[in-house]
């Protein structure tokens, strides 16, 4: 029985089932053509298949003419699938450097894996070596691990023709041992594939294949992940947790959670299971949730301890003129206040009275610092407004520049991930837990994610919100992680957008049209084809030698993928056509009915105002669709057509960038929705909420609201493909 074809996904060939394939002299046509997270399949001449790497890999094991290529007998056979089963975690990035290690260990007085000959193991294990690309290629240059670079390389020398070929394909453009080239763009990156793209040669090279924590410790890294339950998590957020997951996933350590829950004025509940839903969403794997507010005994004691060891005080200076005193350098009246003085105004504050309420507790740092995030910043203010979580218990909450350090070191925390922004105040960071007595926390900076015509500001979302301008926090128009996800984004493109951004320290603005590329390259190949036909002034097309009685057939919803399903297709001898292809067309044209054939429209009729009232045609189902310039989408005349109502979103704002001091109000875009009636085949009535679909012809949806009764319409949102949409006029 031949193999009549090897298909897979363009994003992840199987590299050890094509390298044992044509070491084994078997050669199938190759064929990159599956959906991204399938399993490579073998199609075999009679119509069976075998789905999976290692079972094709064992397949070719057992039926290659190399000798023990699947182990002379049943105990290496059983050896070999555990190096099988091993394989996959050379692909993970949390856990390629152990995998190395156990097999330079396992190698070290071994010339290959399993018995005294090359088997399918090795195929395994050198494939899922060489398919890191740079990765392995850096530790092979090195002297980490002797043994498994010495078996490397014995393999490569023996077996050098195949192996280089398959490598240069799908790895590299030149093959091993030199740097593997740059993924295609539209490549998809896995997590674990992370880079640094901080500096870049003159031809757009990736400088190192890694990037590392300061300090960091296999196994010990201890990260968190910690918003404001002030508003919904959204993309810039979204940068921030995931690069928190692949550190925890490199050093096999491990991410909490922790709500900065220190201003009850902005917080509330719902943030807090929303950001917690968003999490999930991003596929964030934490150890567990806390909350500042844990810690608000704590905090309170280490503000008292300050203000006793003289580090800090208690000042009643209002606040816009503190604010000045601090940008000139002027020392607050109340700096050289005594011990007891500042201990009799913080118990005030801690009551919330009216005398505490006028002041707040101050580090005593250096009002001389050309830092000025060290010019005696506020620790702790009053505030009587009931916390979220505990209510009216405390009246005194302490600001996010002094909770955070001691929390970070309280809780393990050994590297603080932190965008650029609070560069400045890394220092004060450090200086408010060596002034805590604490030990250090290691600071890893990251730039910010900016976006086009976006707002990222929770204050500047939450105004559109309490003003009515969107729907709420998961308004298709917002950057939210819930906003983006019901416009039609899929994770997987999020995911892949950020981490291509890697954790360069350099500001950044991106644009949209990058990501919703990405999207359309993960949707396109999977999603289901439909059509519509927009309402207004839609024309009917009398196709004379129609049939007089409609008929149905059954067709796939999508041509290359079955996974899809299949749709009921009615034919019928009136048709509806969209006004703006009507006006395409002259008489005595052919035309290509899509998923029909062609047809040739015999007359046009108009009213007296010259508008189109009317096409009459004729069947050409003979006529090459090779020939026709228009090829047109269509619905038949039936009662079962469902209504529809697409909706198109534009940016919140008209500018790219607001420019320092700039109020977003000044830029705010008129019309930022817009909705058509349209109407949709009758298997449109199946379709569920956040489904995706294809209408064809006229761009990608997201089921919104599904069919519920023949009234009320289903809405479709449109989903942007990287390009401008025209179709909504």
């Amino acid at each position: 029985m031949e193999i009549k074809l090897l298909s897979f996904p363009a994003d992840s060939p199987p590299l050890s089932v094509i390298a044992a394939a044509k070491l084994s002299g078997i050669s199938p046509p190759l064929e990159p053509s599956l959906p991204p997270d399938s399993a490579p399949t073998f199609l075999f001449s009679d119509g069976l298949k075998l789905h999976g790497a290692y079972v094709l890999l064992r397949y070719i094991g057992r039926v290659t003419s190399i000798p023990n290529f699947y182990g002379q007998n049943a105990i290496e056979s059983s050896q070999i699938d555990e190096w099988l089963d091993y394989a996959p975690g050379l692909s993970l990035g949390a856990t390629f450097e152990s995998a190395c290690k156990f097999v330079d260990e396992y190698l070290e007085n071994r010339t290959f894996l399993v018995g005294h000959s090359l088997s399918i193991a090795d195929i395994a294990i050198w494939s899922g070596l060489a398919g890191t690309g740079k990765r392995w290629e850096s530790l092979r240059k090195s002297k980490k691990y002797q043994n498994l670079v010495r078996w490397f390389n014995s393999v490569l020398a023996e077996y050098s023709d195949a192996l280089n070929e398959v490598t240069a394909t799908y790895v590299g453009k030149k093959g091993l041992g030199k740097p593997v080239a740059n993924k295609m763009k539209d490549e998809p990156v896995s997590l674990n594939q992370l880079i640094d793209t901080s500096e870049k040669g003159k031809a757009g090279t990736r400088s190192s294949p890694e990037i590392d924590l300061p300090g960091a410790e296999f196994g010990k890294v201890r990260l968190r992940f910690a918003p404001e339950p002030s508003g919904y998590l959204h993309i810039g957020h979204s940068k921030a947790a995931l690069l928190n997951q692949y550190f925890a996933q490199r050093y096999q350590g491990e991410i909490i959670v922790r709500f900065d829950d220190t201003n009850p004025a902005k917080e509330s509940n719902e943030f807090v299971d929303n950001l917690l839903k968003d999490i999930d969403t991003l596929g964030i794997k934490y150890e567990k949730i806390t909350y500042t507010s844990d810690y608000f005994p704590e905090l309170m004691e280490m503000a008292e301890n300050l203000i006793r060891q003289g580090k800090a005080y208690v000042d009643d200076t209002p606040r816009e003129q503190m604010q000045k005193e601090r940008m000139d350098g002027i020392e607050s009246k109340c700096r050289n206040n005594s011990v007891e003085e500042n201990l009799k105004l913080w118990k005030e504050m801690i009551a919330g009275s009216e005398r505490g309420l006028q002041c707040c507790i101050r580090g005593k740092l250096d009002m001389q610092d050309p830092n000025k995030s060290l010019r005696d910043p506020v620790y702790y203010r009053c505030n009587p407004i009931p916390h979220h979580r505990i209510g009216s218990k405390y009246k005194v909450y302490p600001t996010y520049d002094f909770a955070c350090p001691f929390v970070d070191a309280i809780e393990g925390i050994t590297h603080a991930l932190r965008s650029s922004e609070y560069h400045d105040r890394n220092a004060q960071y450090d200086r408010i837990q060596e002034d805590m007595g604490l030990r250090k926390v290691h600071i890893y900076e990251f730039s910010r994610l900016n976006m086009v015509y976006t707002l990222l500001s929770k204050r500047k979302l939450l105004w559109f919100v309490q003003n009515g301008k969107v729907d709420g926090w998961d308004d298709p128009r917002f950057p939210t992680v819930q906003g983006i996800v019901r416009r039609g984004l899929k994770i997987e493109a999020l995911i892949q957008f950020i981490v291509e951004q890697g954790a360069s320290k350099n500001l950044n603005l991106m644009e949209w049209d990058k990501l919703w590329t990405i999207n359309k390259k993960i949707i396109d190949p999977v999603c289901p084809r439909h059509t519509a036909i927009i309402a207004e002034r839609r024309i009917l097309l009398t196709l004379t030698d129609g049939p007089e009685k409609p008929f149905v057939r059954i067709i796939p919803r999508h041509k290359k993928h079955e996974g899809a399903g299949e749709k009921a297709t009615t034919y019928t001898k009136r048709i509806w056509i969209d006004h703006a292809d009507a006006e395409s067309i002259s008489i005595d044209e052919e035309v290509t009915l899509m998923d029909w054939g062609n047809a040739i429209v015999k007359a046009i009729e108009k009213d007296q105002d010259g508008n189109i009232t009317q096409l009459i045609g004729v069947l050409h189902l003979e006529g090459s669709v090779k020939t026709t310039k228009l090829k047109l989408t269509w619905l038949p005349e039936i009662d079962e057509l469902v209504n529809l109502t697409l909706v198109e979103f534009d940016y919140l704002i008209t500018k790219k960038k607001l420019e320092e001091g700039e109020d977003f109000l000044d830029v705010l875009n008129p019309c930022t929705k817009k909705e058509i009636t349209a109407y949709g085949d009758s298997n449109m009535r199946n379709l569920h909420r956040g489904e995706i679909l294809q209408l064809e012809r006229k761009g990608y949806f997201r089921c919104d609201v599904p069919y519920i009764k023949p009234s009320k319409p289903v809405v479709l949102l449109a989903i942007p493909d990287g390009r401008q949409q025209t179709w909504l006029k």
